[in-house]
């Protein structure tokens, strides 16, 4: 069966990595595309894990070339992901799990229309900002520049597929599982491997009628 392409967006200081990281943790078999981007490395950070770490001239050879399933400039750096590693490994039967940005994933559903699009919300702008500033590792400059794109952002919210609020961390992650459970079982995903799911003849000659 061909692999999900699950894409999740939120405005920065919704909760969207600790949501993606619980997902990934109970879903080993499960692939976490890593993007190309112009930025520089952040310590700590490990080239072709959290990043494939390129220079301008090399993204602007993979737009040319047709090599990337969505890209987009997100403060004043460019990210893409490549299209070859992704569409191979869902042909091969893997959920892809992307984490990009409102541009990008509308370019990924453009591409890919079987894909799909899940946007974490926060309870409220207020609470939003309130996250923002606890986590003391930035500016109120760029607490009020994360406000400014989530406002943005959230214009998008009703293009994806699913929205989940994010209140409890804890509710958010069951809904979140719950929608790749029913995706993975859609009638249009399953039906061709209806001979490999189903060892009842009869059975199988019904749902098979027209």
């Amino acid at each position: 069966m061909k692999g999900l392409l699950i894409v999740i967006s939120a405005p920065s200081g919704t909760g969207k990595t600790t949501l993606v990281n619980m997902l990934m943790k109970s879903h080993p078999d499960m692939a976490f595309s890593v993007s190309c981007t112009t930025r520089k490395p952040r310590p700590g950070e490990i080239n072709g894990k959290d990043y494939y770490f390129i220079s301008l001239e090399e993204f602007e050879k993979k737009i040319e070339k047709n090599e990337l399933l969505e890209w987009a400039e997100v403060y004043g750096n460019f990210y893409g992901t490549p299209k070859d590693r992704v569409i191979k490994a869902l042909n091969e039967g893997k959920d892809i799990l992307l984490d990009i940005d409102t541009q990008g994933a509308l370019q990924v559903k453009k591409n890919y229309p079987d894909a799909v699009l899940i946007f974490i919300l926060p309870p409220s702008l207020a609470e939003l900002e309130r996250r923002l500033k606890s986590r003391g590792t930035e500016d109120e400059e760029t607490v009020e520049k994360r406000l400014l794109i989530a406002r943005r952002e959230l214009k998008f919210a009703t293009r994806y597929d699913y929205i989940i609020i994010n209140d409890k961390i804890n509710e958010a992650y069951k809904k979140l599982e719950s929608i790749v459970t029913a995706e993975r079982w859609k009638t249009r995903r399953v039906r061709e491997h209806f001979p490999e799911l189903i060892k009842d003849r009869e059975m199988l000659q019904l749902l098979n009628c027209k």
